[in-house]
């Protein structure tokens, strides 16, 4: 008995003992699990490190022939450590800006050259859209801060007035400026929307050309805008007549700069020839062209010239490039330029980039934009 109980104690010394060290040693931490895999392991004969195996090899067969949806949409990633993953944004390159933030700059373009800037928009062929031009880029002159006039100088065909939604509110024109019977700042209309932007008219419509109007009257009258005592604007945009006529002569005359505007066909082009060499003539160096109204798929079914082969044909700076748009028709009937619509068009946008380019004197370079061809499905197998 002695013997029996002396074993009995000794046993249970090595119990104790074994239970002492599990306390001091630290417990064994679990492995981590994937937030997004299967529960805990129903085989008990499979250790932690088979469970483990066995997730990661699910995870490689699953996800190699399901693409892996991204971290913001699985439910438990946000349980990461990492504060990155927790932000994919902040690890991803930004999206794009939407095409209406275009219009939203965030810094004012400076103006290049001495003011005010007096321009001529020309063509010497009718119908390309010279008013439409100069409505839109005044309107956005005056959007970006600038004080505008606009003059429109067509004696007799007045137009400019319909686009802007002010042929009500003239009253006074130049003309009647001239003989006294009115002060300039009467005839001028100051536009309700933007109030930075007034508008000009030098005669009324079916009205004539008196003899003593001329070259030197537009002079006088450009000189006595620079006079004003509230300050002269910044920029004086003169919507020149079709024709290379006396009214041209007479728009050009103040002018200090040109944008020559054309389409392109033939006919415009050959007239455009022709009104650049005249405005070198007169002295105006500084001659930059729009190209309006074009079409991409005439382009690329070639029975279009590309803004290319325009620029190679008359070697000026390309200010703008205005697409084809429908929308043109609707906002001349309505009196409303094609910037102030809402979302913006792609030739509202234009516009407003051709008036940036104005401000700071810059061009564009026009680029040859080749059709990709389409690829389907086979074509990664090289069919």
């Amino acid at each position: 008995m002695h013997v029996l109980g002396l074993l009995h104690f000794k046993k249970l010394s090595k119990l104790k003992k074994a239970k002492i060290e599990r306390k001091l040693t630290p417990k064994a931490q679990p492995l981590p699990r994937l937030p997004f895999l299967t529960s805990q392991c129903s085989f008990p004969s499979l250790t932690c490190c088979d469970s483990l195996h066995r997730n990661i090899l699910f995870f490689f067969f699953f996800f190699s022939f399901f693409p892996m949806p991204p971290l913001h949409i699985i439910p438990a990633a946000t349980s990461f450590p990492n504060p990155l993953l927790r932000h994919p944004s902040k690890t991803l390159t930004p999206k794009p800006r939407p095409l209406s933030a275009l219009l939203q700059w965030n810094r004012k373009p400076e103006l290049s050259g001495s003011t005010p800037r007096v321009t001529v928009i020309t063509s010497g062929k009718g119908g390309v859209g010279k008013t439409t031009t100069t409505a839109n880029i005044g309107l956005s002159l005056a959007r970006l801060g600038f004080s505008v006039v606009a003059i429109d100088a067509d004696v007799g065909l007045r137009n400019l007035d319909l686009l802007l939604g002010l042929e009500n509110r003239v009253n006074y024109t130049v003309i009647e400026v001239l003989n006294g019977d009115c002060r300039l700042d009467q005839a001028l209309v100051r536009d309700k929307r933007w109030s930075n932007f007034e508008l000009l008219c030098i005669s009324k419509p079916r009205s004539k050309l008196p003899l003593g109007f001329g070259g030197k009257a537009l002079t006088w009258l450009v000189d006595a805008l620079k006079a004003r005592p509230g300050g002269s604007p910044d920029f004086i945009l003169i919507d020149c007549p079709a024709g290379i006529d006396a009214g041209f002569i007479t728009a050009i005359t103040p002018a200090n700069e040109a944008v020559l505007i054309t389409t392109p066909d033939i006919t415009s082009l050959r007239d455009a020839d022709r009104v650049t060499g005249l405005l070198e003539c007169d002295g105006i160096r500084d001659i930059k062209m729009v190209v309006n109204r074009v079409r991409t798929d005439m382009i690329k079914g070639e029975d279009m010239m590309s803004v290319l082969d325009v620029q190679e044909m008359l070697g000026l700076p390309l200010l703008g490039v205005i697409p084809e748009d429908s929308e043109v028709i609707r906002s001349t009937n309505r009196g409303y330029p094609l910037v102030l619509n809402k979302p913006p068009t792609l030739a509202g946008l234009a516009f407003e980039q051709a008036a940036w380019r104005l401000v700071e004197q810059d061009s564009m370079q026009a680029v040859v934009v080749e059709e990709q061809p389409k690829r389907g499905f086979f074509s990664f197998f090289g069919g």
